[in-house]
């Protein structure tokens, strides 16, 4: 409160000056009148009172004037003349002004921008209340290599059950339904679950409540929560919802509860929670992985002591099922889960927006320095004439805060353009996008490097300045600037060339690495590829023959149309990196190895398929008509598996089945072998792939895949009204074009590097920029030199080589730093990168020979310039 009190009175002296002025004159009026009426009584006249009066108080305008410094007027009026005396002088250098408060926005605008991002992504806590506890509970599946996979249910029994660190254990999974009896059908996102994952969450509904373990049993009532956004877009926000039935997949649901506004889980997209209700054959059979599982950890308990636990009790199913071999435990702490994966790019733009405010600074403050060396005799004379050295001190700083300033809040503006085009082309899966904006944090971020960035950058020619002899400057002030300030400026710009080089080294990389991963061969076409996904519901389907006859429909329907090439389904095109898949056995072999089991994904597919993707047939045939549900089961296999299982021998003809040999499933033969094809990403390894005719597979729910003459997405009204033909109750959901599905999946690489990029070009122009500045300063401050020399006989070749080799040599300092520098930092981004080495020599030494080249156009100004320095005038100059 004193301070506050304090910052009033120097306020109040500052914009009320006159009046605090006679405020205190009154105060010392009285004061005077005191010490005379005491001298009065002590038998003094009236004119020797006063005199004595007048003798102890001393100077009055002085007194009053020191007066008003005590209340704070004198500094804040210092302050207040500075910042004046700065704003004139910025005024009357206008391109001075605007060259660097254009770098300055420029590197505040992309850090604030950046901060932004980072802060919303990585810093925001979660939406959930203590939300340090939960952590994610994966199976680590060692036979496929995946440390992520999914629980059976005796997995979560055993696990909520037998652990001592979790309070309390759930598990979960995203699921689609489709919203009937309410007109046009509609595919709605939702999940179903334990009835204790609101509890492990912490997130209590906002109205009625969620479903009870009575309600997770095999039928019991049919009961569903709404999330806030379901509730006012499908029920109007009627406030008497709790008790409506809301019809999903032809199933009356109760809507017992409506969640908080904003609640969304697994997914941004999930409108409904539901109970699991496992059957009681679900219940108990631990082949079948089909669950994710979160737990919220007991107060004070860590993640690697919920690691052990676990471990503890995965030890103890392995004794008692010699048959999980193979399957540990994995613990991740839940923010991680969720930003773990865009965590290294986060903070690698982050860096790399660091080192364009740097060089930015780097390049302001060399901007300054050139200034203050042409203001270097206008100081001296002020030092001379009494100004101190913090005055002036304070008053450079006063000039780079007030640049800072104006920078900032351009930046600011920058930030929030960038923001939004920054939004725009974010992938739709960025974790926590919702949380990304402008925000007090950022504002506060935005205030504080502004000021911070103000100083640092104001500090260099200050320092320069409280080390500069005002009586040498003023006898040398003609000749230029001392050693002192061309040394520093030199090396400012050898920092930002460094600086420039990494981001550059950076950027290349990324570059080189979003060429190769365009450039993989997915072993399918994907132009002019519509794709849509049907899944069928209730009882009409519950048998096989009416799914294989819809999709059959469908299909046929679809390939009847103009302007259609043709048509299939398939299971997933692209899989996730926990698809449907299971082990498999091989006829005449043994049963593999718990540790040694390969899981081969389960596709179903209409007979058109590889020619519709246009996938090569390698051996054997593709499916037909013959393939029917009563016809001999088959299968087809991927290159890599018949290379992987059965090397240079031919497949065709062998038998393989899902499960062990012992298992019930019924034995495939092998009748053809395609080419391998990339369906889960660029940049993952091609896996085995077994497909089966849909007649054999009948599954419930494909991906429908159209390929048309022309534009695909004009083929979306085809596809949905073949379905809707074929049956009205079902909806199609997810129709994108296979381009575009790619598109998402690079979405996050391909934005990496147009930032890094960007920053790459921009530090490249602020280096080149800064070399131009010096080496232009440089000649201006040679000119008699030059003059002398050409006075003296020198050729146009040799002072043209002299300015190139002054500042080549600083490019090349600059560049050995910044190789050294980029071959220390790459390294941190080698998971970002596909197929290339963060060492890879093509990529720094392309960057070496680009940096040299903006040396040489950054210097071949300055140096032409040079030569054309009239000897003459340059001496009559001086």
């Amino acid at each position: 409160m004193r301070a506050l009190r304090v910052l009033r009175d120097r306020i109040r002296a500052l914009v009320a000056r006159d009046r605090v002025v006679d405020e205190i004159g009154d105060e010392l009026e009285h004061h005077r009148a005191l010490i005379v009426e005491h001298l009065r009584r002590d038998g003094r006249s009236l004119e020797e009172a006063l005199q004595e009066a007048d003798r102890r108080l001393g100077n009055f305008a002085a007194l009053r004037d020191r007066g008003y410094d005590v209340r704070g007027g004198g500094v804040m009026e210092t302050i207040w003349q500075d910042l004046k005396y700065a704003v004139r002088l910025l005024w009357r250098s206008p391109a001075f002004s605007l060259t660097t408060i254009a770098a300055l926005a420029l590197g505040i605008g992309a850090n604030t921008a950046i901060f932004s991002v980072a802060s919303g992504v990585l810093l925001r806590p979660l939406p959930y209340p203590n939300a340090h506890e939960l952590a994610m509970i994966w199976m680590d599946n060692s036979r496929i290599n995946i440390h992520e996979d999914w629980h059976s249910y005796p997995d979560y029994t055993s696990y909520s059950t037998e652990n001592g660190t979790f309070a309390s254990v759930a598990v979960f999974n995203a699921t689609s339904r489709t919203l009937t009896g309410q007109g046009s059908p509609e595919r709605v996102a939702g999940a179903y679950s334990t009835e204790t994952l609101f509890d492990v969450l912490g997130v209590k509904p906002a109205m009625g409540r969620t479903y009870t373990e009575a309600e997770n049993r095999e039928g019991a009532p049919a009961v569903i929560v709404l999330s806030h956004r379901f509730w006012q877009r499908r029920m109007g926000g009627r406030a008497d919802v709790l008790g409506l039935k809301v019809e999903l997949n032809g199933r009356a649901n109760d809507v017992i509860g409506v969640m908080p506004e904003g609640f969304a889980f697994p997914t941004a997209e999930s409108e409904f929670w539901v109970p699991i209700a496992p059957s009681e054959q679900l219940r108990n059979t631990a082949g079948s992985l089909w669950l994710q599982m979160i737990g919220r950890r007991k107060a004070g308990t860590t993640v690697a002591q919920a690691q052990a636990d676990l471990e503890r009790v995965n030890n103890a199913l392995l004794a008692a099922r010699p048959g999980r071999k193979g399957y540990g435990v994995w613990v991740r702490d839940y923010r991680e889960q969720i930003v773990g994966n865009v965590r290294p790019a986060i903070l690698v733009l982050t860096g790399a927006v660091g080192f364009v405010l740097l060089i930015a600074c780097t390049n302001v403050a060399n901007l300054l320095l050139s200034r203050s060396a042409v203001r270097e005799r206008e100081l001296a004379l002020r030092a001379a004439i009494g100004a101190g050295r913090r005055r002036l001190v304070r008053q450079l700083l006063t000039e780079s805060v007030v640049l800072a300033a104006i920078g900032g809040g351009l930046g600011l503006a920058l930030a929030w353009l960038g923001l939004q085009a920054l939004l725009g082309a974010a992938p739709a899966d960025l974790p926590r996008l919702e949380s990304i904006g402008i925000n007090g944090g950022v504002l506060a971020f935005t205030l504080g490097l502004s000021l911070i960035t103000g100083l640092v950058f104001g500090a260099v020619p200050a320092w320069q300045l409280a080390w500069t002899d005002p009586s040498h400057a003023l006898k040398e002030g003609s000749r230029g600037s001392s050693a002192l300030g061309r040394s520093l400026r030199r090396g400012l710009v050898v920092v930002e060339v460094a600086l420039a080089i990494v981001l550059l080294v950076g950027a290349g990389l990324m570059l080189r690495s979003f060429a190769r991963l365009q450039h993989v061969d997915l072993g399918f076409r994907t132009d002019r590829l519509l794709s849509g996904r049907v899944s069928l519901w209730g009882p009409r389907y519950r048998d096989p023959a009416p799914r294989v006859d819809f999709f059959s429909r469908v299909v046929n329907g679809l390939e009847a149309q103009p302007g259609v090439e043709a048509a299939a389904a398939i299971g997933a095109l692209f899989l996730s990196s926990t698809p449907n898949s299971t082990n498999f056995s091989i006829e005449g072999r043994p049963d593999f190895a718990p540790e040694e089991a390969v899981e081969v994904p389960t596709d179903a597919i209409t007979p058109n398929y590889f020619k519709v993707m246009g996938i090569p047939l390698r051996r054997g045939r593709a499916f037909d008509d013959r393939d029917s549900a009563t016809a001999e089961t088959v299968a087809i296999i991927n290159e890599t598996m018949a290379r992987q299982f059965w090397g240079d021998k031919d497949p065709l003809g062998q038998r393989i089945k899902y499960g062990q040999v012992a298992s019930q499933a019924p034995w495939m033969t092998i009748v053809g072998v395609v080419g391998d094809t990339r369906r889960t990403g660029y940049d993952a390894p091609v896996r085995p792939e077994v497909y089966q005719p849909l007649a054999q597979r009948p599954d419930s729910s494909l991906l429908v895949l159209v390929r048309t003459a022309a534009d695909p997405r004009q083929a979306s009204n085809l596809l949905r009204g073949q379905v809707q033909a074929a049956d009205a109750s079902i909806a199609v959901h997810a129709v994108q074009t296979v381009d575009e599905a790619l598109h998402e999946m690079t979405a996050q690489r391909r934005l990496n590097t147009l930032l890094l990029s960007v920053f790459g070009v921009v530090a490249a122009l602020l280096a080149a920029v800064g070399i131009y500045g010096v080496m232009a300063h440089a000649v201006a401050q040679r000119t008699r030199e030059l003059g002398v020399r050409v006075a003296l006989g020198a050729s146009h070749a040799s002072i043209l080589r002299l300015v190139l080799v002054e500042g080549l040599s600083l490019a090349g300092i600059g560049l050995a730093i910044g190789l050294a520098a980029a071959l220390a930092l790459s390294r941190t981004m080698s998971t970002m990168l596909y197929d290339v080495s963060a060492t890879d020599p093509t990529t720094f030494a392309a960057i070496a020979a680009a940096a040299v080249l903006v040396a040489i156009l950054a210097t071949v100004v300055p140096a032409m310039r040079a030569i054309r320095v009239d000897p003459v005038t340059a001496l009559r100059t001086e």
